[in-house]
C-alpha cells in the first residue's frame, strides 16, 4: 500500500467519524443546565479535578465557592492561588481533619453540619456559578449528615448552578441524582512505595 493510499484511507475514515460526531452533537437540544457532578472512587485526583474546573470557571470571570467538609485548615497550594482571585472565589475550610485524626464523632457531625449550612447559603447565592463541596461524600459515608436532606437540597438547587462533589464511596442515591459521575480508579500510587505526601502534589 502506498503512502497516498494510506492517506486517502485515513481521510475517508476521519470523514465518517466526523459525520457521526456532528450528528451526535446536533441531536442535543439543551443549551444550558446547571450540572451536579460527582468525582468519586479510590484513585487520586478527585479534588484536583474539581479545582481545575473551578479555575476554568474563574477564567470566564464567574463567581465560585469551595466548602471543604473534612480537610483541616492546613495550607494548600490550590487555596493559596485561588484566593488570589478575590471575590471570584470564596473558600470555606470547615472540617477539622480526617475522621481518624479527630476520633470524636459528635465533633465531626457538628463540623459537617456547620459546613452544610454554609453550603446551603452559597447555593442560594444568585450570582454563584460553581460550588465545590469537597469531601462531602466522606461526610455522607459516615452519616454525619442526613443523606435524604442533602440529596433533596441538591436536586432543588437553582437550575443554572453547577455543583461538584468529591470524595470516595459516593452514595448510590447521590450517583442517581447526578448528571455526571467520574470514578477515579487506583492503578498505582507512590504512597504504597513509601513516598510521603509532597508539597505541590498532595497539597
Amino acid at each position: 500500500m502506498t503512502g497516498i493510499d494510506e492517506s486517502e484511507r485515513h481521510k475517508a475514515k476521519m470523514a465518517k467519524r466526523k459525520a457521526v460526531q456532528d450528528a451526535e452533537v446536533a441531536s442535543k437540544s439543551i443549551e444550558k443546565k446547571g450540572l451536579l457532578i460527582v468525582n468519586t472512587g479510590p484513585g487520586k485526583g478527585k479534588s484536583t479535578a474539581a479545582f481545575g474546573l473551578l479555575l476554568r470557571m474563574v477564567g470566564y470571570g464567574r463567581k465560585t465557592a469551595v466548602v471543604q467538609f473534612i480537610k483541616g485548615a492546613w495550607a494548600t497550594g490550590e487555596r493559596k492561588v485561588l484566593e488570589q482571585f478575590g471575590d471570584l472565589v470564596q473558600w470555606h475550610t470547615m472540617g477539622e481533619g480526617f475522621t481518624w485524626e479527630t476520633q470524636d464523632k459528635a465533633r465531626d457531625v457538628a463540623a459537617a453540619r456547620a459546613a452544610w449550612e454554609v453550603a446551603k447559603k452559597l447555593m442560594a447565592q444568585e450570582d454563584l456559578s460553581l460550588l465545590v463541596l469537597d469531601e462531602l461524600n466522606i461526610a455522607l459515608r459516615y452519616d454525619y449528615l442526613p443523606l435524604n436532606e442533602v440529596v433533596a437540597a441538591l436536586k432543588a438547587r437553582r437550575p443554572d448552578l453547577h455543583i461538584v462533589i468529591t470524595g470516595r464511596n459516593a452514595k448510590p442515591e447521590l450517583i442517581e441524582a447526578a448528571d455526571l459521575v467520574t470514578e477515579m480508579t487506583l492503578v498505582k500510587h507512590h504512597f504504597a512505595a513509601g513516598v510521603k505526601a509532597q508539597e505541590g502534589i498532595e497539597f
